[in-house]
């Protein structure tokens, strides 16, 4: 069923599950998930498979599944996002790192310039 959903018009609508569960808003399509956000002040992302959709009705997006099966797709981060934030991250703390120890360099060489 999910070929028949219009991806495009299903953001900023309802997600529910099987027993009419609320699995939140669609914040966002990508390739192969529909990302889901649940939640006011304690916000959870899902990343739910597409083919995972069963129908769509113009205001409600319905899960083939129920909330109990919903904490699976949990995630931070999607697969790529977080590939490329590690990545990201350890780029920062070598080069952060590196600053630090010429900072270090260089107050130690301006010590030693001023006692002789």
């Amino acid at each position: 069923m999910s070929s028949n959903i219009d991806w495009n018009d299903v953001i900023k609508k309802e997600a529910r599950g099987i027993n009419n569960e609320d699995f939140g808003e669609v914040q966002d399509i990508q390739d192969q998930f529909v990302v889901v956000q649940k939640g006011i002040f304690n916000k959870a992302k899902f990343y739910i498979p597409k083919d995972l959709a069963n129908s769509y009705d113009g205001t409600v997006l319905k899960f083939k599944f129920s909330e109990k099966e919903l904490s699976k797709y949990q995630y931070g981060l999607s697969f790529e996002d977080a590939e490329i934030d590690t990545k990201e991250m350890q780029e920062e703390i070598t080069v952060q790192d590196a600053d630090f120890k010429n900072k270090t360099k260089a107050v130690k060489n301006k010590k030693e310039e001023i006692n002789e």
